[in-house]
């Protein structure tokens, strides 16, 4: 049964996976390309929810109406599909935060079975994050938009140390509660 420390220590975990994933979605660097030019480079990137280019100097939501039609409809159903998975972590994190808060100020009861809870969720959002992250590379390696040059960018790779931190904090857990003896030396009154 983890005790008190191991939930401390395992909060500030994975707020750092939190911080992670925050800036990941913040930062409009999934996709980039950046032209090769010993002058004024040209500098394309796209986030989840803009497209900005060094070109306007400036940013604009995407994907737009315009991008979504023909043959580029599911370019933009599995780039919403991204946005929607990083999106619904977030809200999972929400929820694991209120469940540490729950299992650290709860008594022994809480702590005792709080582990399955926060590591079960950590554990959906492992799997969310990789499956947003595998379908922002599997579009960059395949959609004819991303041709020669582009590639996968910093919010990608805060993406992935994001889920790389919720797995450890959730492994960590599950092997906490396996290992470590009861909190105290007497059986609970049933």
């Amino acid at each position: 049964m983890p005790r008190r420390i191991v939930y401390g220590i395992g909060f500030w975990v994975f707020l750092a996976g939190v911080a992670l994933t925050i800036a990941s979605m913040s930062l409009p660097n999934w996709i980039s390309y950046t032209s090769p030019s010993s002058s004024d480079p040209v500098h394309i990137s796209y986030g989840l929810h803009k497209r900005c280019s060094s070109l306007t100097h400036s940013c604009e939501p995407f994907p737009q109406d315009q991008d979504c039609r023909g043959n580029e409809r599911s370019f933009c159903s599995l780039w919403r599909s991204v946005g929607f998975l990083m999106n619904f972590t977030v809200v999972l994190e929400l929820a694991i935060f209120v469940g540490f808060m729950v299992v650290i100020l709860g008594g022994r009861g809480k702590r005792e079975g709080g582990w399955k809870m926060v590591a079960g969720l950590s554990a959906v959002i492992t799997v969310c994050q990789v499956v947003a992250m595998a379908i922002v590379a599997y579009l960059n390696d395949h959609d004819v938009r991303f041709q020669i040059g582009w590639a996968l960018d910093t919010s990608t790779v805060l993406c992935t140390l994001s889920w790389i931190v919720m797995g450890v904090n959730a492994a960590g857990l599950v092997l906490a509660a396996y290992t470590m003896e009861p909190e105290d030396d007497y059986e609970q009154i049933q």
